[in-house]
């Protein structure tokens, strides 16, 4: 509506008003003519505030598999044989196999190794049954999947070219309803790729990117505005990150990740549920940044590790779910900076285990909102880091078992007689100037920490307060 108005204004209103200026008599003063100009300027610009507000754009929905589809690719570069690797020149191409399939059939090549590119655009099955490799030569994309309801089933695909500006990968999935399932995926830039690409499955597939700097390898997996996938039972090993962007709904089951950047990166990606998923020696594991709603459940995540090392990670995130996960010796266990986001939402962090991290939650630029409930804090250096003074009371803790909790249980019903309390008293040194983190753990802030706590000569801060703090620590719950 706005836009309309604005040309409306402008084609019509204006031009009019000149004219009708013209024909005005002429005892009217001159200096009038920029004030009426003005007024219709002003008049324009009102129309435009009394637009109504663009719509907040509305989640995912069954019909967005049928939307038109935006081509959004950058035009794939066409390399000639010479230009690939010497180990594909003596390779047939696996595309004429492909066009003389009909519609709808299965294609099963011979087993052995078969030149890319390849690119599909009518729904096939092409089953390569674990001995049917495609090469693309170290150039471009290996595979571009363009149809709907096609499955590729056990083939190995390698040799992708190595441009970030053309997105070389081995997998180019621009389709719905397709099923890739059993493939390897090696020395590619990027494993496979989903560009609005909704209602797919992947599963049993291992993505593995090339031998470089973690910087600059691709995403294993990435999905762009792809709704209602199923990612399941897949192993993304020595690769860069798994993001889902504008990407609603989806599922991430029964998966490895290994020795990449972001195990899961979620950016503007509402409704997807991650549950038992096991993710190891990655820099940081789940990361939600400008999500609402979510689920993270029964999930291993381990030894991330170092400056940025985080399980899992809120950027103005609203309503998630974190529930029964194990988060194990990671530099901090959850991480949160303006979260919940939303005005009266809330994240629930409930039957989780923190165990061994140098900081089992850390929350930062507090709006308060968390509800933190019969979760277990173990062996960490520091169990919770409240950033801000006077912030105790904005989240709710209830009936957390702590390992450091100095109470009683005299009835007998498995809560402390007592509320556990966590104050920092020196702590604080390191929690306001992050620069002396380096120093956390040293012989001498440890050493003020403990006269601090024997003879407070400042006042400590209230970080927490669990009114009934579990006595007894409950029994673990492994990942499925």
């Amino acid at each position: 509506m706005r836009p309309v108005m604005r040309h409306f204004m402008r084609t019509f209103m204006r031009p009019f008003l000149r004219g009708a200026l013209r024909s005005l008599p002429l005892a009217l003063p001159p200096a009038l003519l920029p004030g009426l100009l003005l007024a219709s300027t002003l008049l324009m610009a009102r129309t435009s505030e009394l637009a109504p507000a663009a719509a907040k754009p509305a989640r995912s929905s069954a019909h967005d598999a049928e939307a038109p589809r935006v081509d959004v690719d950058r035009p794939k570069p066409v390399f000639a044989l010479f230009e690939r690797h010497a180990r594909v020149h003596g390779l047939a191409p696996l595309q004429p196999l492909v066009d003389a399939a009909a519609a709808g059939s299965t294609l099963r090549p011979p087993p052995g190794r078969y030149a890319g590119p390849v690119l599909l655009t009518k729904p096939l099955i092409i089953d390569g049954g674990g001995q049917v490799s495609i090469d693309a030569g170290d150039k471009g994309t290996v595979f571009v999947l363009r149809t709907d309801g096609a499955t590729l089933r056990g083939l190995h695909l390698t040799g992708s070219g190595d441009s970030h500006d053309t997105d070389d990968g081995c997998l180019d999935v621009r389709g719905h309803r397709n099923r890739i399932e059993n493939l390897v995926i090696d020395n590619c830039l990027f494993g496979i790729d989903l560009k609005q690409s909704s209602d797919n499955a992947l599963i049993g597939n291992r993505v593995r990117s090339k031998p470089l700097a973690i910087g600059v390898r691709g995403d294993g997996l990435r999905l762009w505005y792809s709704h209602r996938n199923l990612i399941e039972r897949n192993q993304i090993v020595d690769s860069r990150d798994m993001v889902a962007w504008y990407s609603n709904g989806n599922v991430y089951r029964g998966n490895v990740g290994r020795r990449s950047r972001y195990s899961i990166h979620f950016m503007f990606a509402n409704d997807n549920l991650v549950e038992d998923n096991r993710f190891y020696d990655n820099a940081v594991g789940v990361y939600f940044m400008y999500t609402e709603g979510g689920t993270l459940r029964r999930n291993l995540i381990s030894h991330a590790t170092g400056a940025t090392g985080m399980a899992v990670g809120f950027k103005e995130a609203s309503n998630t779910v974190v529930e029964g996960n194990q988060f194990i010796y990671c530099a901090v266990g959850i991480g949160s900076d303006l979260s919940p986001f939303q005005p009266d939402s809330k994240i629930w962090i409930r039957g989780n285990r923190f165990a061994f991290n140098g900081i089992a939650m850390q929350l930062t630029s507090e709006l308060g909102g968390n509800v933190v409930e019969d979760n277990v804090f173990e062996g960490n250096l520091t169990n919770v880091v409240q950033a801000g003074r006077g912030k105790a009371g904005l989240n709710e803790w209830h009936g957390n078992f702590w390992d450091d909790y100095a109470g009683f249980d005299r009835n007998h019903d498995g809560r402390g007689d007592t509320p556990y309390e966590l104050y920092a008293y020196a702590d604080r040194i390191w929690i306001e100037q992050p620069q002396a983190r380096f120093f956390k753990t040293a012989p001498v802030l440890e050493l003020l920490d403990f006269l601090e706590r024997l003879a407070p000569f400042s006042s400590p801060e209230l970080t927490l307060e669990d009114r009934q703090p579990r006595f007894v620590k409950p029994a673990p719950e492994s990942p499925a």
